[in-house]
């Protein structure tokens, strides 16, 4: 007998780009109800914020509490280096577990090359 929710193993990284609070807020909760959604057996979901996108990461930022709570729920973040360098923001700045990476659009390629779907919100 198939699946009927033919229940696969999946990556996914969201992309946080967006200046507006509404749309953040909005990719954050759509990668929260990936992470509860039962007909689909998550392997990874990544968000990778850049630009005005770094927001909600940073430890003071407005969405950084529920940024800390898709951190307890196994959702990894990271942050582009080089939008860290334009904001004169380093690590020390962000929510405890967001990783620094040298430059997002290098982490989405990467991640993309490894089989992640892409979406942004």
């Amino acid at each position: 007998m198939t699946d009927p929710w033919n229940l696969q193993c999946m990556q996914t990284v969201f992309h946080l780009i967006q200046s507006d609070p509404e749309n953040r807020k909005t990719a954050l909760t759509i990668a929260e109800n990936l992470t509860e959604d039962d007909s689909v057996d998550m392997d990874a979901i990544e968000v990778i914020a850049q630009a005005d996108g770094i927001e909600p990461l940073k430890s003071d930022g407005e969405g950084s509490d529920h940024v800390r709570s898709l951190l307890d729920d196994g959702v990894a973040f990271k942050a582009c280096g080089n939008t860290l360098d334009m904001e004169d923001l380093d690590e020390t700045d962000l929510v405890d577990g967001v990783e620094a990476v040298p430059s997002g659009a290098g982490e989405l390629t990467r991640l993309q090359d490894e089989g992640y779907s892409y979406i942004r919100p």
